[in-house]
């Protein structure tokens, strides 16, 4: 019999009870052997699938922890390395200073000596030179009383001109803080 045009699609669309039973028979027969063979496998693959992102999960939280545990020892350490640096800045200005006060006391000591051992020089080179202005001062009024009187005066005469002539000068002018 000739297939038309009209009937040739029509089979697809229009049910046939033999067709929809070996269509359920073989859906029945592809689902057994897949849950046989094919969803065990894929299960297993499924499971150990979530049982390693689990456990990369876990991992990454216990990194994580002690990375915060680490960075929190980090920053104890950090602080107390601040705290000791800052102690030591300390220590250190504090030694300078002393070191400063120390120097500047020593200096003062050592200047104040050498004002001392000054004072000391110039005194005794103002009494050395007071002397030897005493002993010209004598000789010259000797000389100058010998000339006036044209004769030798005796020592006893000329110790009593001499003291006269130098009671008559005022040395205390000379002298650091006037006195003789």
């Amino acid at each position: 019999m000739p297939v038309t045009a009209s009937s040739s699609g029509s089979f697809l669309i229009s049910p046939n009870l033999g067709l929809m039973i070996w269509t359920l028979l073989l859906f029945a027969i592809s689902m057994y052997v897949l849950a046989k063979l094919a969803f065990p496998r894929i299960s297993d693959a499924l499971d150990r699938r979530q049982r390693a992102i689990e456990d990369s999960i876990d991992a990454a939280e216990k990194t994580r922890q002690e990375a915060d545990q680490l960075l929190g020892e980090y920053r104890e350490r950090l602080g107390e390395a601040r705290r000791q640096a800052e102690q030591i800045v300390q220590r250190a200005r504090q030694a300078a200073e002393v070191h400063e006060r120390d120097a500047r006391e020593e200096a003062k000591s050592t200047r104040e000596e050498l004002m001392a051992q000054t004072r000391r020089e110039i005194e005794q080179e103002t009494r050395r030179a007071i002397e030897e202005i005493r002993r010209e001062v004598a000789d010259l009024t000797v000389m100058a009383t010998e000339k006036v009187t044209r004769k030798t005066l005796t020592e006893e005469d000329q110790r009593r001109l001499v003291e006269e002539a130098l009671s008559e000068l005022d040395f205390g002018a000379l002298t650091p803080g006037g006195h003789n």
